[in-house]
Protein backbone atom coordinates (compact mmCIF):
# COMPACT_ATOMS: atom_id res chain seq x y z
CA UNK A 1 0.00 0.00 0.00
CA UNK A 2 2.72 2.33 0.80
CA UNK A 3 4.30 1.90 -2.63
CA UNK A 4 1.28 2.72 -4.50
CA UNK A 5 1.03 5.56 -2.33
CA UNK A 6 4.55 7.34 -3.29
CA UNK A 7 3.97 6.20 -6.83
CA UNK A 8 0.47 7.89 -6.96
CA UNK A 9 2.34 11.23 -5.20
CA UNK A 10 5.21 10.77 -7.04
CA UNK A 11 3.08 11.01 -10.69
CA UNK A 12 1.14 13.68 -8.95
CA UNK A 13 4.28 15.95 -8.50
CA UNK A 14 5.63 15.65 -11.61
CA UNK A 15 1.83 17.20 -13.31
CA UNK A 16 1.98 21.21 -13.88
CA UNK A 17 0.15 23.49 -15.41
CA UNK A 18 -2.13 21.44 -17.64
CA UNK A 19 -3.11 19.62 -14.54
CA UNK A 20 -4.07 23.11 -12.64
CA UNK A 21 -5.56 24.21 -15.77
CA UNK A 22 -7.91 21.53 -15.84
CA UNK A 23 -8.51 21.41 -12.44
CA UNK A 24 -9.85 24.95 -12.59
CA UNK A 25 -11.67 24.08 -15.26
CA UNK A 26 -14.23 23.35 -13.46
CA UNK A 27 -14.87 26.25 -11.07
CA UNK A 28 -17.81 27.45 -9.44
CA UNK A 29 -19.17 28.63 -12.86
CA UNK A 30 -18.73 24.84 -13.93
CA UNK A 31 -20.06 23.43 -10.79
CA UNK A 32 -22.98 25.80 -10.69
CA UNK A 33 -23.49 25.00 -15.22
CA UNK A 34 -23.06 21.41 -14.87
CA UNK A 35 -25.78 21.20 -11.99
CA UNK A 36 -27.96 23.04 -14.31
CA UNK A 37 -28.05 20.93 -17.10
CA UNK A 38 -28.24 17.57 -14.75
CA UNK A 39 -31.01 19.18 -12.79
CA UNK A 40 -32.97 20.13 -16.00
CA UNK A 41 -32.42 17.24 -18.49
CA UNK A 42 -31.38 14.56 -16.04
CA UNK A 43 -29.08 12.02 -17.98
CA UNK A 44 -28.77 13.67 -21.24
CA UNK A 45 -25.90 16.05 -20.83
CA UNK A 46 -23.62 13.40 -19.34
CA UNK A 47 -22.01 12.18 -22.92
CA UNK A 48 -20.74 15.99 -23.79
CA UNK A 49 -18.73 14.94 -20.75
CA UNK A 50 -16.19 12.70 -22.46
CA UNK A 51 -17.06 14.15 -25.94
CA UNK A 52 -15.25 16.91 -25.27
CA UNK A 53 -12.19 15.66 -23.76
CA UNK A 54 -10.19 15.64 -27.10
CA UNK A 55 -11.58 18.84 -28.09
CA UNK A 56 -10.47 20.83 -24.98
CA UNK A 57 -7.36 19.02 -25.24
CA UNK A 58 -6.01 19.93 -28.46
CA UNK A 59 -6.91 23.54 -27.63
CA UNK A 60 -5.27 23.53 -24.30
CA UNK A 61 -2.10 21.67 -25.67
CA UNK A 62 -1.21 24.46 -28.46
CA UNK A 63 -1.70 26.73 -25.93
CA UNK A 64 1.20 25.24 -23.42
CA UNK A 65 3.20 24.64 -27.04
CA UNK A 66 2.70 28.08 -27.58
CA UNK A 67 4.45 28.87 -24.24
CA UNK A 68 6.91 26.74 -24.06
CA UNK A 69 8.65 27.29 -27.72
CA UNK A 70 8.15 31.54 -27.88
CA UNK A 71 8.80 32.03 -24.39
CA UNK A 72 5.71 34.19 -24.46
CA UNK A 73 2.41 34.41 -23.28
CA UNK A 74 -0.44 34.40 -25.75
CA UNK A 75 -1.37 38.48 -25.71
CA UNK A 76 2.74 38.11 -25.92
CA UNK A 77 2.77 36.46 -29.13
CA UNK A 78 -0.12 37.77 -30.96
CA UNK A 79 1.32 41.69 -30.29
CA UNK A 80 4.77 40.19 -32.03
CA UNK A 81 3.73 38.31 -34.81
CA UNK A 82 0.12 39.82 -35.65
CA UNK A 83 -1.37 43.51 -35.34
CA UNK A 84 -2.30 45.73 -32.99
CA UNK A 85 -5.80 45.64 -34.06
CA UNK A 86 -5.87 42.12 -33.39
CA UNK A 87 -4.48 42.35 -30.10
CA UNK A 88 -6.83 45.01 -28.96
CA UNK A 89 -9.79 42.65 -29.96
CA UNK A 90 -8.16 39.69 -27.75
CA UNK A 91 -7.36 41.69 -24.82
CA UNK A 92 -10.63 43.29 -24.57
CA UNK A 93 -12.98 40.53 -25.09
CA UNK A 94 -10.75 38.53 -22.53
CA UNK A 95 -10.97 41.59 -19.32
CA UNK A 96 -14.58 41.56 -20.25
CA UNK A 97 -15.08 37.52 -19.42
CA UNK A 98 -12.69 37.68 -17.40
CA UNK A 99 -13.89 39.96 -14.87
CA UNK A 100 -17.32 38.71 -15.37
CA UNK A 101 -16.17 35.43 -14.53
CA UNK A 102 -14.42 36.68 -11.45
CA UNK A 103 -17.27 38.70 -10.44
CA UNK A 104 -19.41 35.49 -10.38
CA UNK A 105 -17.66 33.24 -8.74
CA UNK A 106 -16.76 35.72 -6.36
CA UNK A 107 -20.32 36.14 -5.68
CA UNK A 108 -21.32 32.62 -5.27
CA UNK A 109 -18.61 32.27 -2.85
CA UNK A 110 -19.37 34.99 -0.63
CA UNK A 111 -23.20 33.51 -1.25
CA UNK A 112 -22.03 29.83 0.02
CA UNK A 113 -20.51 31.17 3.69
CA UNK A 114 -23.50 33.44 3.89
CA UNK A 115 -25.74 30.65 3.73
CA UNK A 116 -23.33 28.56 5.32
CA UNK A 117 -22.36 31.04 8.98
CA UNK A 118 -24.51 34.04 7.94
CA UNK A 119 -23.33 37.52 8.54
CA UNK A 120 -24.16 39.71 5.24
CA UNK A 121 -23.37 39.10 1.88
CA UNK A 122 -20.94 42.01 1.11
CA UNK A 123 -19.12 41.38 3.93
CA UNK A 124 -18.03 37.67 2.69
CA UNK A 125 -17.66 39.06 -0.56
CA UNK A 126 -15.08 42.00 0.83
CA UNK A 127 -13.19 39.94 2.58
CA UNK A 128 -13.09 37.18 0.18
CA UNK A 129 -11.96 39.23 -2.58
CA UNK A 130 -9.21 41.31 -0.47
CA UNK A 131 -8.00 37.64 0.72
CA UNK A 132 -7.53 35.66 -2.82
CA UNK A 133 -5.37 39.22 -3.65
CA UNK A 134 -3.12 39.11 -0.95
CA UNK A 135 -2.24 35.32 -1.32
CA UNK A 136 -1.69 35.57 -4.88
CA UNK A 137 0.79 38.98 -4.12
CA UNK A 138 2.31 37.25 -0.91
CA UNK A 139 3.04 33.41 -2.00
CA UNK A 140 6.12 32.02 -3.72
CA UNK A 141 5.02 31.11 -6.87
CA UNK A 142 6.85 27.27 -6.97
CA UNK A 143 4.18 26.99 -3.21
CA UNK A 144 1.77 29.15 -4.83
CA UNK A 145 1.47 26.29 -7.95
CA UNK A 146 1.52 23.31 -5.62
CA UNK A 147 -1.14 24.92 -3.39
CA UNK A 148 -3.27 25.15 -6.60
CA UNK A 149 -2.62 22.03 -7.77
CA UNK A 150 -4.38 19.95 -4.16
CA UNK A 151 -6.62 22.54 -4.23
CA UNK A 152 -8.31 21.16 -7.16
CA UNK A 153 -8.42 17.53 -5.49
CA UNK A 154 -11.51 19.58 -3.50
CA UNK A 155 -13.58 18.29 -6.53
CA UNK A 156 -13.45 14.73 -5.78
CA UNK A 157 -16.29 14.75 -3.22
CA UNK A 158 -18.67 14.96 -6.75
CA UNK A 159 -17.07 11.88 -7.23
CA UNK A 160 -17.95 9.71 -4.30
CA UNK A 161 -21.32 11.84 -3.84
CA UNK A 162 -22.10 9.99 -7.36
CA UNK A 163 -21.00 6.50 -6.35
CA UNK A 164 -22.94 6.77 -2.97
CA UNK A 165 -26.33 8.37 -4.94
CA UNK A 166 -28.70 6.10 -6.26
CA UNK A 167 -27.99 5.73 -9.75
CA UNK A 168 -29.97 4.33 -12.83
CA UNK A 169 -26.55 3.28 -14.74
CA UNK A 170 -27.32 1.39 -17.30
CA UNK A 171 -29.49 5.07 -18.29
CA UNK A 172 -25.93 6.58 -17.82
CA UNK A 173 -23.80 4.75 -20.25
CA UNK A 174 -27.07 4.93 -22.40
CA UNK A 175 -26.45 8.60 -22.20
CA UNK A 176 -22.91 9.02 -22.17
CA UNK A 177 -22.59 7.22 -25.22
CA UNK A 178 -25.75 7.81 -27.42
CA UNK A 179 -25.32 11.95 -27.80
CA UNK A 180 -28.66 14.09 -27.31
CA UNK A 181 -29.51 16.97 -29.27
CA UNK A 182 -32.65 19.04 -29.14
CA UNK A 183 -32.97 22.66 -30.97
CA UNK A 184 -35.23 24.71 -28.31
CA UNK A 185 -34.04 27.54 -26.59
CA UNK A 186 -33.37 25.99 -23.14
CA UNK A 187 -31.23 23.12 -24.36
CA UNK A 188 -29.24 25.46 -26.62
CA UNK A 189 -28.45 27.77 -23.81
CA UNK A 190 -27.10 24.81 -21.62
CA UNK A 191 -25.48 23.45 -24.59
CA UNK A 192 -23.70 26.93 -25.28
CA UNK A 193 -22.89 27.43 -21.37
CA UNK A 194 -21.42 23.88 -20.71
CA UNK A 195 -19.58 24.15 -23.74
CA UNK A 196 -18.08 27.88 -22.54
CA UNK A 197 -17.04 26.74 -18.95
CA UNK A 198 -15.83 23.69 -20.22
CA UNK A 199 -13.40 25.37 -22.91
CA UNK A 200 -13.25 28.85 -21.73
CA UNK A 201 -10.89 31.60 -22.77
CA UNK A 202 -8.99 32.17 -19.53
CA UNK A 203 -7.42 28.61 -19.36
CA UNK A 204 -6.12 29.65 -23.06
CA UNK A 205 -3.95 32.92 -21.15
CA UNK A 206 -3.34 30.92 -18.44
CA UNK A 207 -1.48 28.36 -19.50
CA UNK A 208 0.19 29.56 -21.97
CA UNK A 209 1.67 32.03 -19.68
CA UNK A 210 2.31 29.03 -16.70
CA UNK A 211 4.65 26.84 -19.41
CA UNK A 212 6.59 30.09 -19.34
CA UNK A 213 6.57 30.32 -16.12
CA UNK A 214 8.20 26.99 -15.78
CA UNK A 215 10.79 27.54 -17.90
CA UNK A 216 11.69 30.29 -15.62
CA UNK A 217 11.32 28.31 -12.55
CA UNK A 218 13.74 25.57 -14.23
CA UNK A 219 16.63 28.00 -15.01
CA UNK A 220 15.74 27.31 -18.76
CA UNK A 221 15.26 31.17 -19.06
CA UNK A 222 15.27 34.53 -16.83
CA UNK A 223 12.36 36.36 -18.39
CA UNK A 224 9.39 36.47 -20.53
CA UNK A 225 9.92 36.72 -23.94
CA UNK A 226 13.47 34.94 -24.03
CA UNK A 227 13.31 31.97 -26.31
CA UNK A 228 14.13 28.84 -24.52
CA UNK A 229 15.89 25.35 -26.19
CA UNK A 230 12.72 23.28 -25.60
CA UNK A 231 13.20 19.73 -25.95
CA UNK A 232 10.63 16.65 -27.54
CA UNK A 233 10.68 14.89 -24.42
CA UNK A 234 9.37 18.11 -22.74
CA UNK A 235 6.56 18.81 -25.29
CA UNK A 236 5.36 15.46 -24.94
CA UNK A 237 5.19 15.24 -21.55
CA UNK A 238 3.08 18.53 -21.37
CA UNK A 239 0.84 16.54 -23.68
CA UNK A 240 0.88 14.25 -20.49
CA UNK A 241 0.18 16.41 -18.24
CA UNK A 242 -2.24 18.52 -20.26
CA UNK A 243 -4.19 15.71 -21.01
CA UNK A 244 -4.26 14.36 -17.04
CA UNK A 245 -5.63 17.47 -16.36
CA UNK A 246 -8.06 17.57 -19.43
CA UNK A 247 -9.40 14.15 -18.49
CA UNK A 248 -9.81 14.82 -14.47
CA UNK A 249 -12.03 18.32 -15.50
CA UNK A 250 -14.18 15.85 -17.52
CA UNK A 251 -14.35 13.37 -15.30
CA UNK A 252 -15.58 15.58 -12.33
CA UNK A 253 -18.40 17.64 -14.87
CA UNK A 254 -19.21 14.06 -15.26
CA UNK A 255 -19.46 13.12 -11.81
CA UNK A 256 -21.53 16.15 -11.25
CA UNK A 257 -23.89 16.20 -14.19
CA UNK A 258 -25.13 12.65 -12.77
CA UNK A 259 -25.00 13.96 -9.13
CA UNK A 260 -27.33 16.77 -10.25
CA UNK A 261 -29.70 14.45 -12.58
CA UNK A 262 -29.93 11.34 -9.72
CA UNK A 263 -30.67 14.06 -6.87
CA UNK A 264 -32.13 17.43 -7.88
CA UNK A 265 -33.74 16.16 -11.44
CA UNK A 266 -35.35 13.09 -9.74
CA UNK A 267 -36.90 15.51 -6.80
CA UNK A 268 -38.15 17.70 -9.40
CA UNK A 269 -35.63 20.82 -8.97
CA UNK A 270 -35.01 21.56 -12.14
CA UNK A 271 -35.10 25.21 -11.80
CA UNK A 272 -31.88 26.07 -9.61
CA UNK A 273 -31.61 29.43 -8.17
CA UNK A 274 -29.93 29.63 -4.80
CA UNK A 275 -26.54 27.52 -3.62
CA UNK A 276 -28.62 25.58 -0.80
CA UNK A 277 -30.24 24.17 -4.37
CA UNK A 278 -27.02 22.95 -5.41
CA UNK A 279 -25.63 21.94 -1.99
CA UNK A 280 -28.88 19.32 -1.70
CA UNK A 281 -26.91 17.44 -4.44
CA UNK A 282 -23.84 16.68 -2.00
CA UNK A 283 -27.24 14.91 0.43
CA UNK A 284 -26.69 11.67 -0.26
CA UNK A 285 -22.87 11.43 0.72
CA UNK A 286 -23.17 14.59 3.65
CA UNK A 287 -26.76 14.50 4.83
CA UNK A 288 -27.37 17.56 7.09
CA UNK A 289 -23.46 18.65 6.56
CA UNK A 290 -23.78 18.78 2.72
CA UNK A 291 -24.39 22.39 2.87
CA UNK A 292 -21.06 22.33 4.76
CA UNK A 293 -19.57 20.63 2.15
CA UNK A 294 -20.42 22.29 -1.01
CA UNK A 295 -19.41 25.60 0.90
CA UNK A 296 -15.45 24.18 1.23
CA UNK A 297 -15.67 23.08 -2.10
CA UNK A 298 -16.89 26.37 -3.57
CA UNK A 299 -14.21 28.06 -1.78
CA UNK A 300 -11.62 25.69 -2.67
CA UNK A 301 -12.10 25.62 -6.20
CA UNK A 302 -12.71 29.64 -5.92
CA UNK A 303 -10.02 30.28 -4.56
CA UNK A 304 -8.05 28.58 -6.97
CA UNK A 305 -9.88 29.79 -10.19
CA UNK A 306 -10.14 33.14 -9.18
CA UNK A 307 -6.71 33.63 -8.91
CA UNK A 308 -6.11 32.32 -12.34
CA UNK A 309 -8.62 34.28 -14.08
CA UNK A 310 -7.10 37.74 -12.98
CA UNK A 311 -3.92 36.64 -13.48
CA UNK A 312 -4.82 35.88 -16.95
CA UNK A 313 -5.86 39.28 -17.18
CA UNK A 314 -2.47 40.32 -15.66
CA UNK A 315 -0.52 38.58 -17.94
CA UNK A 316 -2.34 39.75 -21.00
CA UNK A 317 -1.70 43.33 -19.94
CA UNK A 318 1.73 43.02 -18.97
CA UNK A 319 2.71 41.82 -22.41
CA UNK A 320 0.66 44.04 -24.37
CA UNK A 321 1.89 47.18 -22.69
CA UNK A 322 5.24 46.13 -22.35
CA UNK A 323 5.53 45.92 -17.92
CA UNK A 324 7.35 43.24 -15.80
CA UNK A 325 4.88 40.08 -15.28
CA UNK A 326 4.80 36.47 -13.32
CA UNK A 327 3.79 35.10 -10.20
CA UNK A 328 7.60 34.09 -9.85
CA UNK A 329 8.35 37.37 -8.93
CA UNK A 330 7.88 39.47 -5.98
CA UNK A 331 5.38 42.31 -6.06
CA UNK A 332 8.16 45.10 -5.87
CA UNK A 333 9.71 43.61 -8.89
CA UNK A 334 6.19 43.50 -11.08
CA UNK A 335 4.00 46.06 -9.09
CA UNK A 336 2.62 46.70 -12.37
CA UNK A 337 1.20 43.43 -13.22
CA UNK A 338 0.07 42.34 -9.20
CA UNK A 339 -2.06 45.99 -9.70
CA UNK A 340 -3.71 44.48 -12.89
CA UNK A 341 -4.59 41.64 -10.48
CA UNK A 342 -6.35 43.49 -7.91
CA UNK A 343 -7.61 45.78 -10.33
CA UNK A 344 -9.54 42.81 -12.04
CA UNK A 345 -10.39 41.36 -8.92
CA UNK A 346 -11.88 44.08 -7.60
CA UNK A 347 -13.74 45.00 -10.56
CA UNK A 348 -15.34 41.55 -10.78
CA UNK A 349 -16.35 42.27 -6.96
CA UNK A 350 -18.37 45.15 -8.10
CA UNK A 351 -20.11 43.34 -10.60
CA UNK A 352 -22.39 41.94 -7.50
CA UNK A 353 -23.87 45.22 -6.79
CA UNK A 354 -26.30 44.98 -9.74
CA UNK A 355 -27.84 42.56 -7.78
CA UNK A 356 -28.08 39.54 -10.18
CA UNK A 357 -28.72 36.09 -8.32
CA UNK A 358 -25.08 34.72 -8.13
CA UNK A 359 -26.68 30.88 -9.65
CA UNK A 360 -27.75 32.88 -13.21
CA UNK A 361 -24.46 34.56 -12.96
CA UNK A 362 -22.46 31.42 -13.41
CA UNK A 363 -24.13 30.33 -16.06
CA UNK A 364 -24.81 33.51 -17.84
CA UNK A 365 -21.06 33.67 -17.55
CA UNK A 366 -20.37 30.12 -19.07
CA UNK A 367 -22.87 31.56 -22.09
CA UNK A 368 -20.37 34.48 -22.73
CA UNK A 369 -17.32 32.35 -22.22
CA UNK A 370 -18.29 30.79 -25.25
CA UNK A 371 -19.17 33.32 -27.19
CA UNK A 372 -15.73 34.69 -27.03
CA UNK A 373 -13.65 31.31 -26.98
CA UNK A 374 -14.64 30.98 -30.76
CA UNK A 375 -12.47 33.73 -32.13
CA UNK A 376 -9.64 33.41 -29.66
CA UNK A 377 -9.49 29.41 -31.01
CA UNK A 378 -9.25 30.30 -34.45
CA UNK A 379 -5.85 32.36 -33.17
CA UNK A 380 -4.68 30.11 -31.53
CA UNK A 381 -4.68 27.16 -33.71
CA UNK A 382 -2.93 29.97 -36.34
CA UNK A 383 -0.06 30.77 -33.98
CA UNK A 384 0.25 27.03 -32.68
CA UNK A 385 1.13 26.71 -36.97
CA UNK A 386 3.22 29.30 -37.31
CA UNK A 387 6.75 28.23 -37.32
CA UNK A 388 8.14 31.86 -36.26
CA UNK A 389 6.08 31.04 -32.99
CA UNK A 390 6.52 27.34 -32.19
CA UNK A 391 10.11 26.58 -34.61
CA UNK A 392 9.70 23.02 -35.01
CA UNK A 393 7.23 22.54 -32.79
CA UNK A 394 3.86 22.99 -35.18
CA UNK A 395 0.80 21.02 -34.94
CA UNK A 396 0.44 17.50 -35.85
CA UNK A 397 -2.86 17.23 -38.18
CA UNK A 398 -4.81 15.56 -35.65
CA UNK A 399 -4.34 18.66 -33.00
CA UNK A 400 -4.76 21.19 -36.11
CA UNK A 401 -8.01 18.67 -37.18
CA UNK A 402 -9.54 18.59 -33.54
CA UNK A 403 -8.74 22.02 -32.37
CA UNK A 404 -10.86 22.96 -36.12
CA UNK A 405 -13.36 20.93 -34.64
CA UNK A 406 -13.98 22.62 -31.51
CA UNK A 407 -14.16 25.92 -33.31
CA UNK A 408 -16.87 24.46 -35.68
CA UNK A 409 -18.65 22.95 -32.71
CA UNK A 410 -19.04 25.86 -30.52
CA UNK A 411 -19.86 28.20 -33.49
CA UNK A 412 -22.26 26.69 -34.89
CA UNK A 413 -24.26 26.22 -31.30
CA UNK A 414 -23.54 29.73 -30.21
CA UNK A 415 -25.01 30.55 -33.67
CA UNK A 416 -27.79 28.40 -33.45
CA UNK A 417 -28.92 30.26 -29.62
CA UNK A 418 -28.55 33.68 -30.72
CA UNK A 419 -31.10 32.48 -33.70
CA UNK A 420 -33.68 30.82 -31.10
CA UNK A 421 -32.96 33.97 -28.76
CA UNK A 422 -33.20 37.07 -31.30
CA UNK A 423 -34.48 35.67 -34.35
CA UNK A 424 -37.13 32.93 -33.60
CA UNK A 425 -38.78 33.97 -30.19
CA UNK A 426 -39.69 37.55 -32.20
Amino acid sequence: MKKIFNFVRNKFRRLGPGFITGAADDDPSGIATYSIAGAQFGYQFSWLSFFLIPMMTAVQEMCGRIGMASGYGLAGSIKKYYSKYLLWFTISILFVANTVNIGANLGIMAASIQMLVGFPFFFWLIFITFFTVIMEIIIPYDKYSRYLKWMGLSLLVYGLTAVLSKQDWLQIIRSTFIPHLEFNLTYLMTLTGFLGTTISPYLFFWQTSEEVEEEIKMGKINEFEQSPHVLLSEIKHMQKDTLAGMFFSQLICFFIVITAASTLHNQGIVDIETPQQVALALRPLAGNFSYLLFTLGIIGIGLQSVPILAGGVAYAFAESFGFKEGLAKKFTEAKAFYVTIGISTVLGALMNLIGINAIKALYYTAILNCLVAVPLIAIIIKLADNEKVVGLHKSSNLIRNLAWMTFAFMGISSILMIYNTFIRQS
